[in-house]
């Protein structure tokens, strides 16, 4: 069945199918947008109770995908010591750095110069450094955080395809988050030279950041940006930015400044804010 699934994935109109979903997902229609959200919730068991807003008080779909939660539902563990979720969602794969190449799946990889958009001294800088891959199911909650604190560097937009992200695609798509449409961020703080990439999947209808941005999502050409000396600082839990529709975050960092936590594996949930790693800067 997943080889049927992903042989649909290679022929389907995949940029067409999303921009449907967001022309759907953004429509303020009350009767549209609410029956939507209803059937979305009963079909993926989105608890609602945690959404600081009710049905009925969305102006569209995508406003209620990308809901803020009700205060002090995700506490965030001591930053002083630990590395954040930066998501809701479950662990794919997590480890090391090496020879330039990050695990996808078993007997799959693909290389952060890829995935990142860089050049060979930026992708050097990860180089025996640490990474994890954080799958957002359609019920998570899909506001993306900073692992930890940091100034913005740069920011890379690179076009590509909208292949799902579950497990079943990640272990049946060669180089599925490197080919995917991404928006890599990275970042220099405390924890050193870090970066976050937020990688589009199928249905997709977005990806957008809280600072401004020069990027358009399904675009045709990559769009780098320099944020060198703007000041864009960010504490670790602060929001960075926002899924319309899921997806998959990828942090990087590199060697010697974190430890994932020895009880962490694939497959297991994640909230926000919860403590992945040790910090060892």
């Amino acid at each position: 069945m997943s080889s049927l699934f992903i042989a649909l994935q290679h022929i389907l109109p995949q940029h067409a199918l999303s921009r449907l979903a967001g022309s759907l997902a953004a429509s303020e229609t009350p009767w549209l947008r609410d029956a939507l959200i209803r059937r979305f919730a009963r079909a993926y068991g989105v608890d609602l109770s945690e959404a600081a807003r009710g049905i009925g008080e969305f102006a569209s779909f995508n406003d209620f995908f990308t809901r803020e939660l009700k205060p002090g539902v995700r506490p965030l563990a001591d930053a002083g010591q630990f590395i954040l979720s930066p998501a809701d969602g479950a662990v794919s794969q997590l480890g090391p750095v090496s020879g330039g190449r990050i695990i996808q799946a078993k007997g799959r990889d693909y290389s952060v110069a890829e995935i990142l958009g860089c050049g060979p001294d930026e992708a050097a800088r990860f180089e025996g450094g640490s990474f994890i891959t954080i799958y957002l199911s359609p019920k998570d909650y899909h506001r993306v955080h900073m692992p930890a604190a940091g100034t913005l560097a740069a920011t890379s937009y690179i076009p590509g395809d909208l292949y799902s992200v579950n497990v079943a695609t990640a272990a049946g798509v060669d180089r599925l988050f490197a080919r995917n449409e991404r928006l890599a961020c990275r970042f220099d703080g405390p924890d050193g030279h870090f970066a976050s990439i937020m990688v589009g999947a199928m249905i997709v209808a977005g990806i957008d950041t809280v600072w401004p941005n020069r990027f358009r999502t399904h675009a045709h050409a990559p769009v780098h940006e320099d944020f060198a000396g703007q000041g864009r600082s960010f504490a670790a839990g602060d929001e960075m930015g926002r899924f319309y529709l899921g997806s998959t975050v990828v942090l990087l960092f590199e060697p010697g400044r974190v430890a994932w936590r020895k009880d962490l594996k694939a497959g297991d949930p994640l909230r926000m804010g919860e403590a992945i790693a040790q910090r060892l800067s």
